[in-house]
């Protein structure tokens, strides 16, 4: 089952909710952060990419860092810009982007659930970001950052958010890039309610987060060997149903065609697809991919038995991946590659031309996006994806809320 718990969040002064929030912390460089911070000492970044407020050039993962962080929280509730809710609750959290509208629960997951595989992850994680976000939330005493969740949609837990919507928000707010962010405190009996239906859900997906998640297994270790009590058994997740959810494209950009010319490329990619110039750039049906090339734009259709029936194999990504990226273009860990760099669906096929006609980059390839349903049955079967196979829009907002141990 799910086991949710309510708890005291930390929170903005209801006048500063967005004057505080940010992007969250791995969608920007600290030299965009910097800049996004310039002359508002509430910005969030000073706790969640605390390398702002020390000399440029500085380790981002360096030790000073990390107390930095320490040090600006300290500061935020020193200052009365954060402050500690009096009574354990849950929170419902609602994004508008456009016509899209998601509304999540504001949670604690626990720590056990994850370790066990019932809250169930598609990605690997890399070493170094997980050390990173484990010194994090080590240093700071809590998760300032929720991890993005979601579960098969359930009808009685769909009433009870929009019941809980129906009370005066904390925060409702508009952005800079145009979304909207509704954020409420759930009260009374509404808490004991949705605390039950959630035990009726047997599993929760990772859906962004990986490393938030396996770094909050990893401090909830290293505190219990140090005899630490405290809340470090749960971390800080928002819950939304996956009907909700949405999944855009995440797209590539290669350096070089591995030695091949134009034409003979074209030729080898005809062995396992059918090649047609001059069609839709953006693609929403399996297994079709755009290409641009040399100012062109081509479709690309996988012919039958180039890949295989797995669920991970039948992946688009995959499908890139295993003829052509690594086949034919010699990029056989894309994690790790200088030669590739995935790009947001969010910013569209433009982005792709405007990168390979600057010449950085010589080909692109625009891709559909994974859906939920695959990302669950992946998750079920034990399998993970490839690098890159989900970006979701929009993101979870930082600093809304924090769960301190």
């Amino acid at each position: 089952m799910a086991d949710l718990q309510p708890f005291r969040g930390v929170r903005p002064a209801e006048a500063l909710g967005q004057t505080l929030c940010t992007p969250p912390y791995d969608v920007v460089s600290t030299a965009e952060a910097r800049a996004y911070a310039d002359g508002n000492p509430r910005s969030f970044f000073h706790v969640s990419r605390p390398e702002i407020g020390l000399p440029p050039g500085t380790d981002e993962h360096s030790e000073p860092v990390y107390a930095q962080g320490r040090r600006n929280l300290e500061r935020f509730f020193a200052e009365g810009w954060l402050r500690q809710d009096d009574e354990a609750c849950f929170y419902l959290y609602r994004q508008r982007m456009g016509a899209h509208v998601q509304t999540g629960v504001v949670a604690l997951a626990r720590v056990d659930e994850y370790d066990q595989g019932l809250i169930r992850k598609h990605e690997l994680t890399r070493p170094d970001k997980e050390d990173d976000r484990t010194r994090h939330i080590d240093t700071l005493g809590g998760n300032d950052e929720p991890v993005f969740l979601t579960y098969r949609a359930v009808p009685s837990i769909g009433a009870l958010m929009e019941e809980g919507t129906r009370s005066t928000p904390q925060y409702d707010f508009t952005t800079e890039d145009g979304i909207g962010h509704t954020f409420w405190r759930v009260n009374g009996s509404l808490n004991t309610r949705l605390t039950a239906a959630f035990h009726e859900v047997p599993m929760l997906y990772i859906a962004d987060g990986h490393h938030r998640s396996a770094a909050a297994s990893r401090v909830h270790s290293l505190r219990s060997q140090r005899g630490e009590s405290g809340g470090h058994s749960r971390f800080l997740a928002v819950v939304f149903p996956h009907d909700q959810m949405r999944i855009l494209a995440y797209n590539r950009v290669v350096k070089d065609l591995n030695g091949l010319t134009p034409e003979s490329f074209l030729a080898r990619l005809g062995e396992r697809f059918e090649v047609t110039r001059g069609q839709s750039k953006t693609q929403d049906r399996a297994h079709q991919f755009g290409m641009y090339l040399e100012g062109a734009w081509y479709q690309l259709t996988a012919r039958p038995g180039s890949f295989g029936a797995t669920p991970t194999e039948e992946l688009d990504v995959s499908i890139l991946q295993n003829n052509v990226l690594g086949a034919l273009l010699g990029i056989r860990d894309p994690r790790k590659d200088e030669r590739i760099q995935f790009v947001g669906g969010i910013r569209g096929t433009e982005e792709l031309e405007r990168l390979v006609d600057s010449g950085a980059w010589r080909l692109a390839f625009s891709l559909p996006p994974t859906s939920l349903e695959q990302l669950m049955t992946i998750a079920d079967a034990g399998e993970i994806m490839p690098p890159k196979s989900t970006w979701f829009e929009p993101k979870l907002r930082s600093g809304l809320v924090l769960h301190l141990f």
